[in-house]
């Protein structure tokens, strides 16, 4: 017995000492993983207008400061924790744009060092700082380069992997890391719902391993139901707190009621968004292939392997493919299970690093390309200036969310994200709460001071709220300005009352003909 605890006692102390010994290193990785989020980054940090649903979710989040309430006044199918976020964002200062992109930057640089920790179990520090060096480069190829929700919740989420990790590991603590895995998967869920699948493997995991460690199913049970009740209580507590102040119908709506009224894209856009996904994740694929997870008969890799397919089943589960920030969940697995082929002989580890140059230079010229595609700072600044309201809202048909921050415009609707009233895939009153049309018509004769539209027209447009639109604009409003964003795309000014004869520069010939 004596021999027995004299083992466990130099084992623990082993175990210390290696710990000690591997804390420098972990923190050194994690300054060196901020600077490439960073060097990443940096030539986002000046763009104010780098994504329409991150420009939203900053506005949801200012207004909310102001007194607003997500949800009653402002409708979103977003949990509320990711406005959350963002509202502690805007209270950094500054004109919140890049205060939330370095909220953002600490958010993806916490969730590369989760993946060093992770990818460290069975690989050389130079392997599992590659590892998570490439997650951070790969964002840039997938729009992940600002504060997409996706980026967001992958951090609560790694760190939930890392306690199934540590379960796998372990023997006799499952319990105990599986509570710790449940409550970051319930704050991941309240980042954005779609984590559901990717949950409840978390969940079978951890059953599973508490059967390996020769649990009785009572305990098992129990400690089931407290998982579950981890990973459900962060969001009872804001339905909870939204039905002491009487808007439970407008969260439970809002959340999970909505979404099943939404309309699908053609299944050929659809197919061609997963092809775009698959292209960009496949050499990630193809070097966790050739790395052959599975001959390694370890715990930890098994639960790493199988969030891998579980974050794949969810991506597909989803069904939505128009942009590359869906495909971002299943970096983190993927970059994790990839990091002992990231290591060798200091020729090859050579050639790594610069493949890795090569990787961010790419990434940088996708960001350049993308922000002249889309516009950039000068031309947001250009239509704020242009739609600046004199008096009153101004109103964003079809344009960047983030001119109502930067106009200082009230809003003119609840439906303050351009897409809900302005396409196919919202027009019904199942997938908003209130007919579109209804609404349209509504804003339109409360008479904002100054209109935006786009050109050319969104493909998937809704046809019968741009009828009432054009109407309106033919007989009260005339066309200002109209400001290129990118070589193809026109933003588009209207504001109220008779204007000059002459059309204004750059307007397209179809609108001033």
């Amino acid at each position: 017995m004596i021999l027995s605890l004299g083992h466990g006692a130099i084992l623990t102390v082993g175990r210390d000492v290696d710990r000690a010994k591997r804390a420098p290193e972990a923190f050194t990785a994690l300054g060196l993983l901020a600077i490439v989020a960073l060097a990443a980054r940096i030539q986002t940090f000046g763009n104010p207008v780098l994504g329409f649903d991150e420009q939203f979710y900053l506005l949801v989040g200012d207004r909310m400061l102001q007194g607003a309430t997500p949800y009653v006044d402002i409708f979103d199918r977003k949990p509320i924790g990711l406005f959350v976020i963002y509202a502690g964002a805007r209270l950094l200062g500054g004109d919140g744009f890049v205060q939330y992109k370095l909220m953002a930057a600490c958010f993806a640089t916490g969730t590369a060092w989760v993946i060093f920790l992770l990818a460290r179990r069975h690989t050389t520090r130079f392997g599992a700082t590659a590892a998570a060096a490439t997650y951070l480069l790969w964002l840039d190829f997938m729009e992940g380069e600002g504060g997409q929700a996706s980026v967001l919740y992958a951090f609560p989420m790694a760190l939930a992997a890392k306690a199934v990790a540590h379960a796998a590991a372990g023997r006799g603590r499952t319990r105990r890391f599986g509570a710790a895995a449940m409550a970051a998967v319930g704050l991941a869920t309240q980042v954005k719902y779609s984590v559901l699948i990717e949950g409840i493997y978390f969940g079978c995991a951890l059953l599973w391993l508490g059967r390996r460690d020769g649990e009785p199913w009572d305990r098992l049970i129990a400690s089931a139901a407290m998982w579950i009740t981890c990973a459900a209580l962060p969001t009872a507590l804001a339905l909870a707190w939204y039905a002491g102040h009487g808007h439970a119908h407008e969260f439970l709506f809002c959340n999970f009621a909505s979404v099943l009224g939404q309309q699908r894209r053609p299944i050929a856009t659809e197919l061609a968004g997963l092809a775009i996904i698959a292209g960009i994740v496949a050499p990630l694929l193809a070097g966790v292939v050739a790395s052959r997870p599975w001959r390694d008969k370890d715990a930890v890799t098994g639960v790493i392997a199988g969030w891998l397919i579980a974050s794949i089943a969810s991506l597909l589960a989803y069904g939505r493919f128009d942009s590359p920030h869906y495909g971002i969940p299943p970096l983190v697995p993927c970059t994790i299970l990839l990091a002992p082929s990231l290591d060798g002989a200091r020729r090859r580890r050579t050639a790594i690093i610069a493949s890795l140059g090569v990787v961010w230079a790419v990434g940088q010229t996708v960001l350049a390309v993308s922000e002249r595609e889309k516009g950039g700072r000068e031309a947001a600044l250009a239509v704020a200036a242009a739609a600046r309201p004199a008096k009153g809202c101004i109103y964003i048909y079809d344009g960047y969310p983030a001119l109502y921050m930067q106009t200082h415009s009230c809003l003119p609707t609840r439906w303050a994200f351009p897409g809900h009233l302005a396409t196919v895939d919202e027009a019904s009153s199942a997938a908003l709460g209130v007919d579109p049309v209804a609404e349209v018509a509504r804003i339109l004769a409360a008479h904002p001071d100054a209109i935006v539209d786009d050109f050319p027209r969104f493909a998937f447009g809704n046809p019968a709220t741009r009828r009432i639109l054009e109407g309106a604009l033919a007989e009260h409003y005339h066309l200002a300005a109209c400001i290129p964003t990118g070589h193809s795309r026109i933003r588009l000014v209207y504001r109220r009352g008779p204007g000059n004869s002459r059309a204004p520069s750059a307007c397209p010939h179809t609108l001033v003909s």
